[in-house]
């Protein structure tokens, strides 16, 4: 009898999770699983926890680095209609965990609703867009969002006000629940007006940061209060550092870019590398702002 029971059609072992995240890098997950509503998550996460079982949840891996040995749990992806609805209701939109939240951006312009056009160029899903409170030079996602859904970590599904979430800097309260969708708040506009923005915003980040086609998992650390932490990689002489095929970034030093042949191994000891040589420099600990796991 396995922890599974009664699971297996959602469940899958040994699934390969450099296919699951933008570093294309990392050994496999011990199990992955997609259930296939609300009710069924919930059940899943309560087996985990009574079983001793090590879960994650795994959006479009946008801001992970899997090591090289893989994670030995228990892999939970929200996929599918249930999970990835949108539902406007003049400018109050319901979005579940599982949307893809550029395709979102795009859509809300098409009913004419304006104002997440200040995150263009965040890749992800609703759920972890939400959970470290994304952001970048022009906005974060809590200047829209009313109510968050989750599974909490008791088992029930609550919607709590924006307030009781916790959203500061790239992170939120929300360690050990599971996001299951946000209701925000967008302002009626001028579609072709966002479009242009949108579009002013993603060419910067182009011009500043490695092309959305590089592998890599964004910013690699979080900005220290009133510093860049790029320029302090910078200063510490690291731009275009390499180790076996990952290099930090000419371009951006504080993203870390794997090229063909590279290991998570590679990646995180240049993580290693950068906060040693920051530290020792300036006396500055930086801190991840991706996950690894």
């Amino acid at each position: 009898m396995s922890w599974f029971d009664g699971f297996e059609p959602i469940c899958r072992s040994d699934v390969p999770l450099r296919a699951h995240t933008w570093y294309q890098l990392g050994g496999p997950a011990r199990w992955m699983l997609t259930p296939r509503d609300e009710g069924e998550l919930a059940a899943v996460v309560d087996r985990c926890r009574k079983e001793g079982v090590a879960w994650r949840m795994l959006g479009r891996g946008a801001n992970l680095l899997v090591r090289d040995g893989g994670f030995d749990g228990a892999v939970l992806r929200l996929t599918g209609e249930i999970f990835e609805k949108i539902a406007y209701d003049g400018g109050s939109v319901a979005v579940g965990a599982g949307a893809d939240f550029p395709k979102f951006v795009r859509d809300a312009f098409n009913h004419s609703l304006v104002g997440l056009e200040a995150l263009a160029g965040i890749p992800g899903t609703i759920g972890g867009i939400v959970r470290m409170n994304a952001g970048g030079k022009y906005g974060e996602i809590r200047q829209f969002v009313r109510a968050v859904r989750v599974l909490n970590p008791k088992g029930e599904i609550l919607t709590l006000p924006a307030e009781q979430v916790g959203f500061r800097y790239r992170h939120t309260d929300l360690d050990g629940f599971v996001v299951l969708g946000a209701v925000l708040e967008l302002e009626p506009g001028d579609r072709d007006a966002a479009l242009r923005r949108h579009r002013e915003i993603w060419n910067e980040k182009y011009d500043q940061q490695p092309p959305v086609s590089a592998r890599s998992a964004g910013c690699i650390f979080k900005n220290p209060p009133g510093q860049s932490a790029g320029r302090l990689i910078d200063e510490a002489g690291l731009k275009g550092f390499r180790m076996g095929a990952a290099e930090i970034s000419r371009k951006h030093a504080n993203f870390i870019v794997a090229d063909a042949g590279a290991t998570a191994q590679n990646v995180l000891d240049l993580i290693a590398l950068a906060k040693d040589r920051v530290w020792n420099r300036s006396g500055v600990s930086l801190e991840l702002e991706i996950e690894v796991w």
